[in-house]
């Protein structure tokens, strides 16, 4: 099968990779990128252990074609914070204990990512229904939600603190 040339910005940095027009995003990602944080969990869309940033939306990268992510821009966990300096949601969750086994992690501090950017005030209630569509099989969600909640106050306070 013929490859395609796409271009992805991925966590701020261009890459130009061949890809073939059925190969999902998640493979490119992984594959040919070494990002390993999304990670490849059902292959249906419902656990969200895929979940990635594309354009300003959440997506679940194993139903993405690579194609169609051309000239995107995405962002993974890798591209949230690092060792030394995490971001308040990667804080939030080890201080609140939002993980046990870590690998549903990387999709829910995404997806938590792009939800605290459409409402940076949420609710428990409204923290829950836009988490919705990523899975834990460990934790029972209290902690999840209080550690979005936490960084949610975190991230206000430093907005707040940078106007």
């Amino acid at each position: 099968m013929k490859k395609m040339q796409l271009t992805l910005t991925v966590n701020g940095e261009a890459h130009d990779v061949l890809a073939e027009p059925r190969e999902l995003l998640i493979h490119v990602l992984r594959e040919r990128l070494g990002l390993t944080g999304p990670h490849i969990g059902c292959e249906t869309s419902h656990c969200g252990a895929c979940t990635i940033d594309m354009n300003g939306r959440s997506v679940k990268s194993c139903t993405v074609f690579a194609a169609q992510a051309d000239g995107a821009a995405i962002t993974t966990i890798e591209g949230l914070g690092t060792p030394g300096a995490l971001h308040p949601l990667q804080e939030a969750f080890r201080e609140h204990h939002g993980l046990q086994c870590g690998f549903c992690t990387p999709g829910m501090i995404t997806r938590a990512f792009r939800l605290l950017q459409e409402n940076p005030s949420p609710t428990e209630a409204e923290v829950r229904m836009g988490m919705a569509g990523n899975l834990c099989r460990c934790t029972g969600y209290q902690n999840i939600v209080k550690a979005i909640l936490a960084a949610a106050t975190e991230m206000n306070t430093l907005k707040e603190a940078a106007e």
